[in-house]
């Protein structure tokens, strides 16, 4: 189940606040037992048969961890490799044992069966949140013993089950235990309600508008010209940017509904000024995760300056490998590791230059690499980056325009004379109104998670609209169109947007 979707918003999360709270005045027992229930439908909507494996992967996690807590240090340590060897299998059974048979035939010129696997959502979430309470169930890093239900619930709470962030067990379930919180707080409600709205705006209304010139644009590779491909290499840039960012407001927002806070996982990362910079702010609890339980372990930085560059390189890697089982991927993660051991290596001279020429480089930097994790092949990026670098044809294309065209801009253009006016002497004044929009949300405005809750008669106005507006367009209907073929009143829609 998608959180933009009509049966999430209209009939799920709704049975699910009102359920839980409702509950609660039970027992927070039963109101905990229906949230886990709520998360295994969500989970198990868009394939039943995945309940199994969640179930399952819990169960055997819960009882390891059990274990070790009551064992002696050599018993631990056995369990330990046994809790590794049992998820790490998991992630490379569904998300790499193709990509591994696949290469295993191609360097020997074997012929073995390649499955059909369909890879379970969430599956590299949920993993890494198990792994990191069975190692800190090794390392006595739990506060205290915990019941299936709660840790249960911890690995399945729907916000965050799909999509991240990557939640570390103290984190979410003394909220479970928190009594003075299992009433509505209309205020929190409110909030969540904002959030969610704000975080489902840039989703649909943003990000999947800038898709379809992505996918316009990797689907016309031979016809792309240098001009369409560096448009459409910043609109996934941008794409990629207001589909994670609003993920992380509809995610933190559920949550605030149900008076429970999430942590941090984005903030603002195209504000950097270096790739150091930037991964503290992109998926945050990711970086987390793996500088805890991989990079520290490894050694971190206490080891030398070139085991700290070795470190930081395996760090990267394994984010490449983390986020999907092509080559492309890995490249992506070295790039960016090397990117990381170069800005530490010459501090001092990039913290020398200018402030906007430092983050020119770190944009283009990642515009480049976010080239690479859309491409199919390591053949196809460098293709697409000689047609973009060469600067040889630097007309657009009216089919990528038109990518962008919705009656929306055009119902502004029709009521406003200067809008009327741009939009006939500037091609593709939509796409470059969308562009301009993007950039000023991306480097001007303040991460929702940090934004004081304001309800004055402007939010209380404006919520609404976006909120309306997003539910048309789900079903692939503006809201220009909608309104004037149910109610014929386009120019007072108009009114109350301006």
């Amino acid at each position: 189940m998608q959180f933009n979707s009509y049966l999430f918003i209209i009939v799920f999360l709704p049975m699910s606040i009102f359920g839980y709270f409702y509950l609660n005045r039970i027992s927070s027992s039963f109101g905990l037992i229906f949230l886990l229930a709520m998360s295994l439908w969500f989970y198990g909507y868009f394939n039943i048969y995945y309940l199994f494996l969640i179930i399952g992967s819990i169960v055997v996690n819960f009882f390891l961890s059990n274990v070790m807590r009551r064992s002696r240090r050599g018993v631990k340590k056995f369990v330990l490799l046994i809790g590794l060897c049992f998820n790490i299998g998991i992630i490379f059974y569904f998300k790499y044992f193709n990509f591994f048979i696949s290469n295993v035939n191609q360097v020997f010129r074997t012929s073995y069966h390649v499955k059909s696997i369909l890879l379970p959502l969430g599956i590299s979430f949920f993993t890494f949140q198990q792994l990191s309470y069975i190692i800190d169930s090794y390392t006595g890093r739990l506060s205290g013993e915990y019941s299936f239900i709660e840790y249960s619930l911890f690995v399945t709470f729907f916000p965050q089950l799909v999509a991240g962030p990557i939640v570390l067990h103290d984190e979410l379930i003394p909220f479970f235990r928190d009594d003075s919180i299992k009433k509505v707080n209309y205020k929190n409600l409110t909030h969540g309600i904002i959030m969610f709205t704000l975080g489902l705006f840039k989703k649909v209304m943003i990000a999947d508008i800038l898709g379809r010139m992505v996918d316009w644009g990797f689907k016309n590779t031979d016809i792309a010209t240098s001009m369409d491909m560096i448009l459409v290499m910043l609109a996934y840039t941008f794409q990629i940017y207001f589909d994670f960012s609003g993920y992380s407001d509809m995610a933190s927002g559920i949550a605030w509904m149900f008076n429970f806070r999430l942590p941090v996982n984005f903030d603002s990362p195209y504000k950097a000024y270096s790739i150091i910079d930037f991964w503290k702010r992109w998926h945050i609890t990711l970086t987390r995760f793996l500088r805890t339980y991989v990079y520290f372990p490894l050694g971190g930085s206490k080891k030398g300056a070139v085991r700290t560059y070795i470190n930081t390189m395996i760090v990267f890697l394994v984010s490449g490998i983390w986020h999907g089982a092509n080559y492309t991927f890995i490249l992506w993660g070295a790039l960016h590791g090397i990117a990381q051991c170069i800005n530490r290596l010459l501090k001092k001279q990039y913290e020398a230059w200018n402030p906007v020429i430092q983050w020119m480089g770190t944009f283009i930097f990642l515009n480049f690499t976010w080239l690479l994790f859309r491409s199919d092949s390591f053949n196809q990026w460098k293709s697409l980056c000689k047609k973009i670098i060469s600067l040889s044809d630097m007309q657009v294309s009216p089919q990528l325009i038109s990518q962008v065209s919705l009656p929306e801009f055009n119902l502004l253009y029709n009521y406003t004379k200067i809008g009327g006016w741009l939009n006939t002497h500037i091609t593709g004044f939509s796409m470059w109104l969308l562009f301009a929009v993007c950039f000023w949300i991306s480097l001007n405005c303040v991460n929702n998670q940090e934004r004081p809750l304001h309800t004055g008669i402007t939010t209380l106005i404006i919520i609404p609209i976006l909120l309306m507006w997003c539910l048309v367009s789900l079903s692939s209907i503006s809201v220009f169109q909608f309104l004037r073929s149910a109610y014929g009143c386009e120019k007072m829609v108009f009114l109350v947007f301006s």
